[in-house]
């Protein structure tokens, strides 16, 4: 036995036994055609839909323990799944139902030589890790996109939602059982030990994917060879333009503020160009002051502002998760796509305005991974962008940026088929590749 090896602790061990058996889960699912995926998670909805009031009452012992542990509003909120939140999570796993499969598609196709031809081929990405904090609605999502694009999944969520994270995975994992697919495709790992073990099987684990705070991501980041999809914070811009419609202004950053504060891509920060200080910003920060909001000025904006608090430079780059936003005023739409670029974290901001010009300019430079024109940036997630829902969001630049849904949750390999072709038959003097395009 290795060092390395003699040194792991029981925990980890045991989580690298989760993590073998989720390999092995993960060949199984990715030789399922399209309809068995489906019917397993067909499957999966019925047990959530029989298991509902269990599943709740785990879920109220997760909020009274939270109330007693004194955990902040936000996380809060989103730690409960009572009143319509169930219902959305039954309705977002009936349209994940109905998606296209993601696997088995031809995006490159080429003709080599007589009887070689290559297809490039998308593919499950194989075993995933993903660490996520407060949200137990995110353990349906997730899991459900993993076995609808055939991968396996080993879930940790935050000890706040234990119970709530236990119940729900028992339940879809029953649904896989009754379908005879393999239960190990969906583990719950319930302690930080395991998910410190995790983050050292890079033989077994192919991804990783953190659902959390900017600290949560770094940690995790900073702590494992394995390959991170994730996001930093979720410090979203609503830009006021010199020609927005004031009427739209006022909506889109009420919603973007105040529709569900706790959450990543709510805006953080609101710029209003200086042409439009006093025609349009006393009557947004009216609207978010009647919604509860604290506004935080730089010295222009609060002079239009009554009852405001004067921002310093740690607001610009602060992600509130509450009724809170920063308020700068800027003279012109370069100063406020470099504002942005530099304090934003590149997950999703907005411009209102009715200028086409305007719109372009901020959509092509702003370098986020959401760039929304006279929309609220709480659009930017999977549901709504019609991915069934999503397994996180990504602010990296690599096969998937913005809200990761089922596209983003494979990958490709390419496909040779040939009739006995070698190498030394291609070259100078010899033949030619042909190169030709086939059809898909």
């Amino acid at each position: 036995m290795s060092d390395s090896t003699s040194t792991r602790d029981e925990n980890s061990l045991t989580t690298e036994k989760m993590a073998e058996r989720a390999k092995k889960a993960s060949w199984t699912l990715a030789s399922l055609n399209t309809e068995a995926r489906n019917r397993a998670l067909e499957e999966v909805l019925t047990v959530l839909q029989e298991q509902k009031e269990s599943i709740l009452a785990s879920n109220r012992e997760d909020i009274e323990a939270s109330e007693r542990d004194e955990l902040a509003a936000p996380l809060r909120k989103r730690l409960d799944l009572s009143g319509d939140k169930y219902e959305v999570i039954l309705e977002g796993l009936r349209d994940l139902i109905q998606l296209p499969d993601p696997v088995g598609h031809v995006d490159y196709a080429v003709r080599l030589d007589d009887g070689l031809e290559l297809r490039r081929v998308s593919c499950p990405i194989g075993v995933l890790g993903i660490i996520f904090e407060s949200r137990p609605d995110a353990a349906v999502q997730i899991a459900t996109l993993s076995i609808k694009s055939g991968n396996a999944v080993l879930l940790k969520g935050g000890r706040e939602a234990a119970k709530s994270n236990l119940a729900l995975v028992n339940a879809i994992r029953e649904g896989l059982k009754r379908a005879g697919v393999p239960e190990d495709a969906v583990q719950n790992l319930a302690s930080r030990e395991e998910a410190q073990g995790l983050l050292s099987l890079d033989h077994l684990v192919d991804l990783i994917i953190p659902r959390g705070s900017n600290e949560l991501v770094q940690s995790i980041q900073e702590s494992t060879r394995i390959p991170v999809l994730g996001h930093a914070d979720g410090i979203c811009s609503v830009y006021i333009d010199q020609q927005a419609d004031l009427e739209k202004a006022i909506s889109i950053t009420v919603d973007a503020k105040t529709q569900y504060p706790a959450v990543c891509n709510a805006a953080e920060t609101l710029l209003v160009h200086s042409t439009v200080l006093e025609s349009h910003l006393p009557a947004i920060a009216k609207a978010l002051q009647e919604a509860g909001v604290t506004l935080r000025c730089d010295e222009r904006a609060i002079t239009q502002v009554d009852g405001a608090e004067t921002a310093t430079d740690e607001d610009w780059k602060t992600e509130f998760l509450d009724l809170t936003i920063a308020v700068k005023v800027i003279d012109s739409i370069q100063e406020a796509i470099e504002h942005i670029n530099t304090f934003g974290s590149g997950h999703t901001d907005a411009i209102v305005t009715e200028d086409p010009q305007a719109q372009e300019t901020f959509q092509a430079l702003v370098d986020s991974a959401g760039v929304f024109h006279n929309a609220s940036t709480r659009f930017a997630d999977g549901f709504r962008f019609g991915f069934g829902a999503e397994v996180g969001v990504s602010t990296c630049k690599t096969h998937a940026r913005g809200p990761v849904g089922l596209e983003g949750l494979v990958i490709y390999k390419y496909r040779l088929n040939g009739n006995g072709h070698r190498v030394d038959d291609f070259g100078p003097g010899k033949k030619a590749y042909l190169h030709e395009p086939m059809d898909k």
